[in-house]
């Protein structure tokens, strides 16, 4: 079996604490990922990125290389884009990419990489007019866009496992 690259984005939402598991889940799965973070999710997560490092075997990136710097990570054949915080969804569908990640994502969409992510929001933003507005542009642009409110009264698990599922799906096709 040929692994794959996975390109693993993250903002800062509490999802982002369970992403060493992710990464081994996605592993067994045959992917060999490459996590990016945003600023503030690297620094919540600034006593792992060691750890999430040599379980990756990539640096974890979380701003832009130097001009003439070589790539750090291989070309994907995926991108995980999760969890896609409000001010994420808004700046990537704008086109925004004053963060590393939200230039990985919108390079994905304008390569035709197979781009999965999870909104990850409270009810009173995603109630903002522009939110709904930038998931419809993800959609149309080809993102499969899975959605979590991480205030819900119900308190649904984060879908980790439905977004690494439908990746295999895709990976198969592509």
């Amino acid at each position: 079996m040929t692994t794959k690259t996975l390109y693993l984005l993250c903002s800062a939402a509490p999802p982002v604490f369970d992403v060493a598991h992710v990464i081994e889940d996605a592993q067994v799965r045959g992917w060999n990922v490459c996590l990016g973070l945003t600023p503030t999710a690297a620094h919540w997560l600034a006593e792992s990125l060691d750890g999430l490092a040599a379980l990756t075997g990539h640096p974890v990136l979380w701003q832009y290389q130097l001009p003439g710097e070589p790539d750090q990570w291989p070309a994907p054949d995926a991108l995980l884009y999760a969890p896609a915080t409000f001010n994420t969804v808004n700046a990537w569908a704008l086109g925004l990419t004053d963060r590393l990640t939200i230039g990985l994502a919108a390079e994905a969409l304008g390569n035709t990489t197979p781009v999965t992510a999870i909104s990850c929001t409270n009810s009173a933003l995603a109630a903002h007019p522009q939110y709904e507005t930038s998931l419809t542009t993800l959609r149309n642009a080809g993102v499969q866009l899975l959605q979590h409110d991480n205030t819900a009264a119900d308190a649904t698990p984060f879908p980790w496992a439905a977004a690494l599922g439908g990746l295999d799906h895709t990976a198969l096709q592509h």
